[in-house]
């Protein structure tokens, strides 16, 4: 069991941080100590610290079950920024070639990844799930676990798979289930489908005093392009994220900024998955300042300058 120097120490030389937030360290102990772990964390909170320590201190491959690809991709470039090795952590879904996938199990098998991001569908695999049983699998963590809930206004029917393909894999495998957005009733048939019925429960809080919201009625489509304008440029060189409800939409409210000298692109699922990924970097790496998006985009995305979020 790792002592709190040590711990803090791990922290340090993997992260760069001196200290835990809220329930992060009492979280950590719990995955270290092989526990059946939930966590309810709001986003900003620091949840993917909750697996990424442990999975790094621990011996074996964690798996981390994502269910957007765009999202692993983020992840993974983000744990190798605080790594000297691009192989510590890797991605495994359908964008891949074959060539680069046989990389990605050939570092596995290897012992030199910690952390492997995957999607639900790609674990059903029986290919895949044949080569995970000669794999030391530290533990699973299941992000936004809400998508198992048929209650949750994420639901995924492949997330329901999940417990089956780690009984699969091989036995008392723990399980990290993590979710900014669960209530009570979606917290309890995410535990009843991943079977965590002995499992240790952290709920942060959700009160977040840093965060301002505001309402106004929504006039005339250019009225409103007029006002949307007016807030971003009051808010020079931030980033921000605009959500409308029509892949149309992006594209043309992405356009009007444009023309307005605002660097903006849109996102939405009609978009070839290359386009989505450079969109994506585009955002993280501040070539563009704002992405006009309907649903497919940003959950769990790791930005933290982001500073407003439209919903047009």
């Amino acid at each position: 069991m790792a002592t709190k120097d040590s711990l803090h120490e791990a922290l340090h030389q993997y992260f760069g941080f001196d200290s835990f937030k809220d329930n992060q360290e009492a979280i950590i102990r719990s995955v270290l100590a092989g526990k059946n772990t939930f966590v309810i964390m709001p986003t900003g909170g620091g949840k993917s610290l909750c697996y990424q320590l442990p999975a790094l201190m621990m011996e074996g491959t964690a798996l981390i079950i994502s269910p957007l690809i765009a999202l692993m991709k983020n992840q993974v470039d983000s744990i190798r920024g605080y790594s000297q090795e691009d192989n510590v952590a890797h991605f495994l879904n359908s964008s891949l070639t074959r060539a680069q996938m046989r990389e990605v199990k050939n570092d596995i098998m290897a012992g030199k990844t910690k952390l492997l991001y995957i999607a639900p569908e790609t674990l059903t695999k029986d290919e895949n799930l044949e080569f995970f049983r000669h794999v030391n699998v530290s533990f699973v963590a299941v992000d936004e676990a809400h998508c198992i809930s048929e209650w949750g206004h994420d639901f995924r029917p492949e997330y329901r798979k999940i417990r089956l393909m780690i009984d699969a894999i091989g036995k008392d495998i723990p399980i990290v289930a993590l979710t900014a957005t669960a209530t009570p009733k979606v917290q309890s048939d995410i535990i009843k489908n991943l079977h965590m019925e002995e499992v240790n429960k952290f709920v942060s809080s959700f009160n977040r005093e840093n965060l301002y919201y505001e309402v106004r009625p929504k006039g005339k489509k250019r009225s409103v392009q007029k006002q949307i304008i007016q807030i971003i440029k009051s808010m020079p060189n931030q980033s921000g994220i605009i959500y409308v409800q029509a892949r149309k939409t992006t594209e043309e409210l992405a356009e009007v900024l444009n023309v307005n000298g605002i660097k903006a692109a849109p996102y939405h699922a009609g978009l070839d998955a290359k386009t989505r990924s450079q969109t994506q970097d585009a955002f993280l790496m501040e070539d563009i300042d704002v992405i006009v998006a309907t649903i497919a985009f940003g959950m769990g995305i790791d930005k933290p300058d982001v500073r407003f979020v439209i919903h047009y």
